[in-house]
């Protein structure tokens, strides 16, 4: 069972939880220019770019790479001039004693075995969202990184914007925008006729290990529209709403402060694109809060128009709405309802960030290079980014099974429906293994 938790007994429950892991740890103490040998596991795509956000870094030294492609490989380890280890298998760079931590940019359905066995080697980890690609996956994945008391931060890098942290503070007072009931985000884009296309399975590439590549996931033919990236659109292996939805869910639950949704109704599916994706092109989930709020999140595939005022997410207070995106927000006054005095009781407002602030991946990985130093928890700690990606991988459940859902969110179970229930978690192709 986990503890009922609001933000503010978050906080003190991880400043207490922080000395303690500072006390027990066994391992490196860092001075301030000490060096962090780090492992990089998956470097195509966002691996390469948190690469380079971890290189602006001056005590980061990239010792090892790995990757299924040895291809992909190659090119990741130019830019290191050849001078990193490089591997196909993830198990022989966490083996290394050398390392200090590793930076996790795989398929969502390796997240959990990856971190898990790192954990439990004694790495630290930062590990891409969405955590998980279960639920179960997700809690194992908290509960390795406490017993082992590793850091783990999760890639949900608005949690490192000061732009975000100066927004919770006024979000946290109903003096400033009042209560928040509705908030709103929307993962827009327009793929529309043929999406990420259609492919007959098909000889993999020479240089492609794909049976490693498909992991725990059930065997079956290569196709060019699964790896390395397009992948995103198969729910075996990711899903839109995690790829996306964890982003602006986590944010949502940061900025009204709250842990989970008591309840999640998700409707969707594909109704304009004509691609062999098996996640939907239209989705939209909606989130209701005990605490009396909901959260939206919608998934269009086949518009790419906006869909709100201003920026990626939308907060609806009763004495003003704020519009926010990765590097600004703008705060709307009311002007007083039918049975209210229509005079602003508030000014407008809007902040950007500005300079390095700009640059999340870099404070991101910043802020878990710190906490790797001083034990502190991080930014988006991994119970953090648990709790965001449930959200999503819940509307996925939902979808499935065309229910709304029922969410305990202390013994995280759905109470309303076995069948769901039975989609927390899946059995693994052997010999992978939930640790």
């Amino acid at each position: 069972m986990t503890e009922k938790i609001t933000r503010r007994t978050f906080t003190r429950a991880g400043t207490a939880a922080t000395l303690g892991l500072a006390a027990s740890r066994a391992t490196k103490v860092y001075g301030a220019n000490d060096r962090i040998r780090v492992g990089f596991i998956g470097v195509a795509n966002r691996g390469g770019q948190l690469m380079t956000g971890f290189l602006k870094h001056d005590d980061v030294e990239a010792v090892a790479l790995c990757d299924v492609s040895k291809s992909i490989l190659g090119k990741a380890n130019e830019r290191l001039r050849g001078k990193a280890a490089v591997y196909g298998d993830f198990r022989k760079l966490i083996d290394r004693k050398d390392i200090d931590a590793v930076v996790i940019a795989t398929p969502d359905h390796w997240h959990a075995i990856q971190t898990i066995i790192a954990c439990d080697a004694g790495k630290d980890v930062y590990v891409e969202k969405p955590l998980s690609i279960t639920v179960l996956e997700g809690r194992r994945m908290v509960e390795a990184a406490r017993r082992n008391k590793r850091v783990v931060q999760v890639g949900t890098h608005r949690r490192s914007s000061p732009l975000y942290t100066d927004l919770a503070k006024m979000t946290d007072s109903e003096n400033v925008v009042g209560k928040i009931t509705v908030s709103r985000a929307y993962r827009l884009s327009n793929m529309y006729l043929s999406g990420i296309g259609r492919a007959k399975p098909a000889t993999p590439p020479a240089d492609l290990d794909w049976d490693m590549w498909l992991g725990p996931r059930p065997e079956r033919s290569y196709q060019e529209n699964i790896a390395p990236y397009k992948f995103r659109w198969w729910h075996l292996y990711s899903s839109q709403m995690g790829n996306w939805g964890v982003h602006y869910l986590d944010a949502i639950r940061w900025l009204t402060g709250e842990l989970a949704p008591a309840s999640i109704c998700a409707m969707g599916g594909r109704f304009a694109v004509d691609d062999d994706r098996t996640v939907p092109d239209t989705l939209e989930a909606v989130f209701q809060f005990g605490s009396g709020r909901l959260a939206v999140f919608g998934q269009y595939e086949a518009s790419g128009n906006p869909a709100l005022r201003n920026g990626e997410i939308e907060l609806r207070g009763t004495q003003g709405t704020v519009y926010v995106s990765a590097r600004s927000f703008e705060i709307v006054p009311e002007r007083g309802g039918q049975f209210q005095d229509r005079k602003p009781r508030m000014k407008p407002m809007r902040r950007e960030a500005k300079g390095s602030n700009r640059d999340l991946t870099s404070l991101h990985a910043r802020n878990f290079l710190d906490c790797v130093k001083s034990r502190e928890r991080p930014h988006a700690d991994v119970e953090i980014g648990h709790r965001s990606t449930s959200m999503s991988l819940l509307a996925n459940i939902s979808l499935a099974t065309g229910l709304r859902l029922e969410w305990d969110a202390e013994k995280e179970q759905i109470t309303n429906s076995s069948e769901a229930n039975n989609m927390l978690h899946y059995e693994y192709r052997k010999p992978w293994k939930l640790g």
